[in-house]
């Protein structure tokens, strides 16, 4: 690897880190010295890149790093086309308005060597196996409600067609298959449960806060969701 592509590469690295990263880690990823490692972040120091060290802990990027907006390899770009493709064919309709966009984005951006991997890409996303279900509940919406923290009520009907009424504190979209679950913490079973898109019979957005940050409520979900998937 060339040392300017290696240098981009740490950066890259340490940005999308979520806290302090260890040399060692950065020479395994890059396949290289941690000796390596230490001279090429001394020398981005000195190019005043905003990085942070403390022995022991790690390396971390501050804010006010700036690059160029768009600088994708090509395995970036069959990531980012192959990813738009599986949204295409499953999510919902905004959604896949926004993974067309992308990819004429990409493609409008990318130089004229790499224009290829976006239009005749090597990878694709299969096509779903089966018809999507339609989603019952204005999935645009509940993406800004997820965002703004706030409440919905739903009446929801599960697999016997039995309806109930509930308040939940949705946290995030599940895209299955050919189905969309929303996660939420429920307050009428004071636990997480999954609701089917599609089996939403009606739903009322309300102006009412979640109580606790949606950051910590996921942590807790997928908490749980390890634990259950780790149980014999």
């Amino acid at each position: 690897m060339r040392r300017a592509d290696r240098l981009f590469q740490i950066i890259q690295s340490l940005r999308r880190a979520r806290g302090p990263i260890t040399a060692d880690a950065i020479a395994a990823e890059l396949e290289t010295s941690k000796r390596t490692i230490y001279r090429d972040i001394a020398a981005l120091i000195g190019q005043r890149v905003p990085i942070r060290g403390e022995a022991g802990v790690g390396y971390v990027l501050d804010d006010g790093c700036h690059m160029p907006p768009l600088m994708l390899t090509p395995d970036e770009i069959e990531v980012a086309v192959v990813g738009a493709q599986w949204v295409q064919g499953r999510a919902d309709p905004a959604l896949r308005r926004a993974a067309a966009d992308l990819i004429a984005k990409i493609a409008a951006s990318a130089p004229d060597r790499l224009r290829p991997l976006v239009l005749e890409p090597a990878a694709a996303a299969a096509p779903p196996s089966r018809a999507n279900a339609a989603d019952t509940i204005d999935m645009p919406q509940l993406r800004a409600w997820i965002i703004a923290a706030r409440k919905v009520r739903l009446v929801y009907r599960d697999e016997r067609g039995q309806q109930t009424e509930r308040t939940i504190w949705p946290i995030a979209i599940g895209y299955l298959e050919t189905v969309r679950h929303v996660v939420a913490w429920c307050e009428l079973r004071g636990d997480f449960r999954h609701f089917r898109a599609d089996r939403i019979v009606d739903a009322d957005f309300l102006e009412d806060r979640i109580p606790e940050r949606p950051a910590a409520l996921r942590r807790r979900w997928r908490q749980q969701e390890l634990a259950a998937h780790r149980a014999p």
